[in-house]
């Protein structure tokens, strides 16, 4: 096996998972070579029951558990208790997602198994830090998103809005995945296993630094949809014929591209309402005038052509069918029960080669007696 292409092949890797967070962590370790036993409830995470999208199957749970064996316990029966314990005594790392206190409860505290096995590595995840005031309270994707405040800074000037993906849950697994792959590096050196916890307020909090600093700086952030709070033109303007195209300028020279290629309005560039970034913000609705009258007088092509002659950052505002069709999708076919399944490939590709993923388990299906890998398209 293509060590480039799987890294983490040798390494054993049990899960008490369900949902998304800890799920994303772990399909990253399947891909890249580990082995992972996803340790369900008999009647299988929860997350196989969200929707029916992939072949008759949850697209949540055919996406984040491809390449992985599933393994069926009940874990208020001793005997179950005993089968997982002896999955983690030949592990390398291990992973749990459950409420709060409850894989301790069980007899699956981090500390109680690291003191049992000393180099393996123990990723706790949780929605707060289990060791914080709210450690016992529940918490799922939207909630965060609410309680972290990154409600307050989406959507439009009426309303707050949620982010249209579980962002929180999949940067909490992607946080967990970073962290397992330093713990494993660090294991390599010391010879010492590592007690990680990660919770998913914490990993928003952190990525909400920005609009955090500009509040506490007095310049709280305001929703304004489809427009950057301290960047301008950086937004959504139509052109002749409706469409909609978003722009972004990150630069005095990319505005004064801009002004003299696309505007035709060079006095903008010397104007004290817009010749600064700082200013074009202030005088947002000047700035956004500009812009639009511009994309008035112009047709789509033209407006693409002049955008591009120009060196201007733009996108298309495009819906799930534009992303389906779109010429830079790459995809991918997985095997489930019930047929194969296409969806977007991981974004890493190594050396110019693409990895085989492996097939998504039906409840207490291990890998091998599960499909031949499906293969990158």
């Amino acid at each position: 096996m293509d060590l480039q292409l799987y890294p983490l092949q040798g390494i054993q890797v049990v899960s008490l998972e369900q949902a998304v967070a800890a799920p994303f962590a772990t399909a990253r370790l399947a891909d890249a070579g580990a082995t992972v036993t996803k340790i369900e409830r008999p009647e299988g995470d929860f997350a196989r029951g969200y929707d029916q999208a992939a072949a008759g199957l949850s697209s949540y749970f055919v996406w984040l558990n491809r390449g992985k064996s599933s393994l069926a316990l009940d874990l208020k029966d001793p005997k179950d208790r005993s089968v997982l314990a002896d999955e983690i005594s030949k592990a390398d790392i291990f992973v749990q997602n459950l409420k709060a206190g409850a894989a301790k409860r069980l007899g699956f505290g981090s500390q109680e198994l690291r003191a049992q096995h000393p180099r393996l590595i123990c990723c706790s995840i949780s929605g707060f830090d289990s060791e914080g005031p709210l450690a016992e309270r529940k918490a799922y994707d939207l909630l965060i998103q609410a309680e972290s405040g990154l409600c307050s800074i989406t959507g439009g000037p009426e309303t707050p809005s949620r982010v249209g993906v579980s962002i929180v849950d999949i940067a909490t697994g992607a946080t967990a995945h970073a962290a397992m792959l330093e713990a494993l590096i660090a294991r390599e050196r010391s010879g010492e296993g590592s007690s990680i916890r990660i919770s998913m307020f914490d990993v928003m909090a952190e990525w909400m630094t920005v609009p955090l600093l500009n509040h506490e700086a007095g310049r709280t952030p305001q929703r304004i949809g489809m427009a950057h709070p301290s960047i301008a033109p950086y937004g959504v303007f139509e052109t002749a014929d409706g469409t909609p195209i978003l722009i972004s300028i990150q630069s005095e020279r990319e505005w004064q591209a801009l002004c003299k290629g696309v505007l035709e309005c060079p006095e903008a560039i010397t104007d004290p309402r817009t010749s600064l970034n700082v200013e074009r913000v202030k005088n947002r609705d000047w700035t956004d005038h500009l812009v639009s009258r511009a994309f008035a007088r112009l047709g789509t092509g033209e407006a693409v052509e002049k955008l591009e002659n120009n060196a201007i950052a733009f996108a298309r505002l495009n819906d799930m069918n534009g992303l389906s069709t779109h010429p830079e999708l790459r995809r991918i076919t997985v095997a489930t029960e019930n047929g194969q399944v296409s969806y977007p490939e991981p974004a890493p590709i190594f050396s110019g080669k693409h990895r085989k993923l492996g097939p998504v388990p039906a409840i207490g299906q291990t890998r091998q007696t599960t499909d031949e890998d499906s293969n990158g398209e």
